[in-house]
């Protein structure tokens, strides 16, 4: 029986290298949004000779709302690879990210919900550049999503911070603050 154990742990043990393929499909969306990214920034090339203010700080959004995408698949990558997968071996490579292999999931859920917050963030200003051309449901759509997005990244932080709390012992008080002096 013992050995049948050690059969299923080993098993669902290995079972975590059936997210490497997930990871790698994640550096193959990386590559098709360099070729977003690129046809954002030719797009844009003209725009600023051309365009109206707005429209050249709109045109400079979107190319920043694609490059937020992008580092946030990179953290995905590597966090998730690292933490559910294997460690990334780069030995003592000097362009290793100093974050890479210290971000756990609570930090990786942390890094999500801030990249979303921001992409949101980028996507409303985006919109009231042109508060002109919507409605005011449609504003407030925008409104209320980013705002959701807002309080789910301090709910998360705070729940976050509770678990943590519990985790961490308390040092004992000393006895000069017992007796309240």
């Amino acid at each position: 029986m013992k050995q049948f154990e050690h059969l299923i742990e080993v098993l669902i043990f290995g079972s975590r290298w059936l997210l490497a393929p997930f990871y790698l499909g994640l550096v193959a969306a990386l590559a098709l949004l360099l070729v977003k990214f690129v046809k954002e920034f030719i797009h844009f090339v003209p725009l600023v000779f051309t365009a109206d203010e707005s429209d050249v700080i709109i045109g400079l959004l979107s190319l920043i709302d694609v490059v937020m995408v992008a580092n946030l698949l990179i953290i995905i990558v590597f966090a998730g690879y690292e933490n559910f997968v294997s460690r990334i071996d780069t030995g003592d490579h000097e362009d290793r990210p100093t974050w890479m292999g210290h971000v756990g999931f609570a930090e990786l859920k942390m890094k999500l919900i801030g990249s979303i917050v921001a992409i949101s963030g980028i996507e409303l200003l985006k919109a009231f550049m042109h508060v002109e051309s919507m409605s005011n449901e449609q504003l407030a759509w925008k409104v209320g999503i980013h705002m959701t997005f807002v309080v789910s990244g301090v709910l998360f932080a705070v729940m976050d911070r509770i678990t943590a709390d519990k985790k961490t012992p308390h040092a004992p008080q000393s006895s000069d603050q017992d007796d309240g002096h």
